[in-house]
């Protein structure tokens, strides 16, 4: 183990965090961040698997999977059906549309999983140990990023052996990226009051914003909420998965266009640079 590495580890492990906790904890993610030089910086990318699956490559090349939810994903194309390679996995609560294939990618991609803390206490008891269990209002640093949990409004729980298990509750995420850059993704979520705290404090760029209605906001509350969070991109999500879902992305284009706030309107699988 790297001095420098067990020196953080010993100084967080000693009386003040439960042991199970701090088995938890990856090295990578305590390791502090090497600064991005010229050499390392590429193209912001996202690609859309439908729903609220998206992979994020930094411009320090880091591949970040957002609530994987891809074999029974009716908009995920069947080509990208299978674990993409990642580094960092964000789950923003415990509905299956949103971690139906959690464990599997993180099997398979060995990334760390980054959830609220009881959802990974249920990842340690599938096996998956790689996890950075957090809670709202926190952040840590994970694969050279600083990670910021948020709050979200919506329910947490999954459905497993005909019963419901507690899963915390739902949460969005703030990524500052290596170019100090930050990006938020709300999960599933009503508008609420503290997105205009969320952009004052943070101030992302881009915002991953649910448009479907029914179960989050719709395109009306999504434009409300890209005024309060200060963005200049914003990004559907949770849209047509379902004839449930009726928002559209037309709708938000109307309501924020005209305030120069552009919508990235992305199909199932495709990519944005």
């Amino acid at each position: 183990m790297p001095r420098e590495a067990r020196g953080t580890r010993d100084s967080l492990c000693g009386s003040r965090l439960p042991r199970v906790l701090c088995e938890w904890f990856p090295l990578r993610a305590l390791l502090p961040p090497r600064p991005v030089t010229i050499e390392d910086v590429q193209k912001l990318a996202i690609t859309w698997f439908g729903h609220s699956t998206f992979l994020l490559r930094t411009p320090g090349g880091k591949r970040l999977l957002f609530d994987p939810w891809l074999r029974e994903n009716p908009s995920c194309p069947e080509s990208m059906k299978k674990p993409p390679k990642a580094d960092v996995i964000l789950v923003s609560h415990g509905h299956g549309d949103h971690m139906d294939d959690l464990v599997l990618c993180a099997r398979d991609s060995g990334a760390v999983v980054v959830a609220m803390y009881e959802l990974c206490e249920w990842l340690a008891r599938k096996g998956i140990q790689n996890v950075a269990p957090m809670n709202r209002g926190g952040s840590q640093q994970v694969a050279g990023l600083t990670i910021t949990m948020t709050d979200a409004r919506h329910s947490s729980g999954y459905i497993e052996g005909g019963q419901t298990v507690y899963m915390g509750e739902a949460a969005g995420f703030v990524i500052r990226l290596e170019d100090q850059r930050t990006i938020y993704f709300a999960g599933d979520t009503a508008l609420f009051g503290d997105m205009q705290l969320i952009g004052e404090r943070y101030k992302p760029e881009i915002a991953l914003l649910p448009i479907g209605d029914r179960f989050t906001m719709d395109p009306i509350d999504a434009a409300r909420a890209c005024a309060m969070l200060g963005v200049r991109q914003v990004v559907p999500m949770h849209w047509g998965t379902f004839p449930v879902l009726t928002g559209k992305p037309d709708e938000l284009k109307r309501l924020v266009e005209p305030k120069g706030i552009q919508v990235l309107e992305l199909k199932p699988g495709e990519t944005a640079e």
